[in-house]
């Protein structure tokens, strides 16, 4: 057989990259077993099962409403409580099992919550960022902010982003949320801070939090 030409060779092996990539950030993300929940006790196994439930039927169900459906849950089954008095340490990310045990999290754990439960019902990376912002508190004329993160959902690359924020029921445009100030985002493919991007391995919290849902048996 006739061997191929090197151009023909380079397209595609330039072809199957692309596509390698492109299924790497559409291939949807995989849950742990319930053993996983079972073992953290708490509140753990009752908040993955109904977890779950509501996830199950989300694959049948367009994007938006992916997005309220998720909102919902994991802002009305979680109490928000800062990371001190969940953990007894300043600044830590939850996964969600260890947030389910406890029943509570901080802003990070409810963005994290919400970027896992999307993914597993099928929407891919590439349109969600957790999002690093500073927060306008005390009304519109107010120069106090403080640090919080939401997750923003981008319905195409060049569109303006949907905010799920765990303080805010509504799910509404970016340009509607002139109470946030975007510093950086990240997601499980790259850490963006303005127009560059760069490794996501950067974010140390995020490395973390991705090892021990690994470990938990998630797949990303």
């Amino acid at each position: 057989m006739k061997r191929l030409h090197s151009p023909i060779r380079r397209y595609l092996r330039l072809h199957a990259v692309v596509w390698l990539l492109l299924a790497a950030s559409t291939a949807s993300l995989e849950l742990p077993a319930e053993q996983a929940a079972r073992q953290y006790g708490g509140q753990s196994l009752v908040l993955y099962r109904d977890w779950t439930s509501m996830l199950a039927p989300l694959g049948q169900t367009d994007e938006m409403g992916k997005l309220k459906a998720v909102n919902q849950f994991i802002n009305r089954r979680i109490r928000f409580a800062d990371d001190f008095a969940i953990w007894q340490q300043s600044d830590y990310w939850a996964s969600p099992l260890e947030m389910f045990a406890k029943g509570a999290g901080d802003c990070e754990d409810f963005a994290i919550a919400k970027y896992i439960s999307l993914r597993s019902s099928g929407i891919e990376a590439a349109k969600l960022r957790l999002t690093y912002v500073k927060a306008r508190i005390g009304g519109p004329d107010s120069n106090v902010s403080q640090a919080h993160m939401v997750l923003a959902y981008y319905p195409s690359p060049s569109a303006e982003p949907l905010v799920l924020d765990n303080l805010v029921t509504s799910i509404l445009p970016a340009s509607q949320r002139n109470d946030l100030t975007p510093v950086f985002s990240f997601n499980t493919e790259a850490l963006w801070a303005g127009n560059t991007r760069s490794s996501v391995d950067r974010l140390t919290r995020w490395r973390q939090v991705m090892e021990r849902m690994r470990k938990d048996g998630f797949v990303f």
